[in-house]
């Protein structure tokens, strides 16, 4: 007599959050065009049809995955005093841009993950379309009602330009591997103080 395994129970959260974190560790690394759903089925070892059974198309998914990461409200986790120093020293030296964790710790790393993901995707037409369509609700104005003040979305879209425009240029420069460390002290201090001056003019 053959005796066979029995069927391993299914577990639809479960299932769901395992395609959700394999499609967020996809577009972390891969433009939105370049991400396939039977890649992320593949990545999980499910049939694509599932994916779209939970999440509807590649757009649907590709917005649960946003709505997965740490936004912007969660940049400013943490004392004002220290928000250009902060966020300076999380771009300049890396300390945020890996897309894992273990899933305990909800710091830097997991509040960067969706801005790594928008720079990966900012060359696809569809997905800058889901970007324009949200970008406030997700970023620009979470931070100006945190600046506060009457001229605080002009002084968070400054912050924002200089948050994303930094972080592209790690991107590009392999992590600013061309300076030394004490180039990188320098870099990492005119940041803070540009950012802190936004925060608190």
């Amino acid at each position: 007599m053959v005796l066979c395994d029995a069927p391993r129970p299914r577990n639809a959260n479960a299932t769901r959050q395992a395609i959700l974190e394999a499609a967020r560790e996809r577009f972390c690394s891969d433009s939105y065009d370049d991400v396939g759903m039977r890649d992320v089925a593949r990545d999980v070892g499910v049939d694509a049809a599932l994916i779209s059974r939970y999440f509807g198309s590649k757009e649907d998914l590709f917005v649960a995955v946003l709505d997965s990461c740490k936004n912007g409200r969660d940049l400013m986790d943490g004392a004002r005093e220290d928000f250009g120093e902060r966020l300076a020293r999380e771009i300049i030296y890396g300390e945020v841009m890996p897309c894992q964790d273990d899933g305990q710790n909800e710091g830097a790393g997991a509040k960067m993950r969706g801005l790594l993901i928008l720079l990966r995707s900012v060359g696809s037409a569809k997905a800058m379309d889901v970007m324009q369509r949200t970008s406030n609700n997700r970023f620009f104005d979470p931070l100006a009602a945190w600046i506060g003040g009457a001229d605080a979305p002009v002084r968070a879209r400054l912050a924002a330009g200089l948050i994303m425009g930094m972080a592209i240029g790690r991107e590009l420069s392999d992590g600013y591997s061309s300076l030394d460390e004490v180039q990188k002290a320098e870099l990492a201090r005119r940041m803070a103080g540009a950012l802190q001056g936004l925060i608190d003019s």
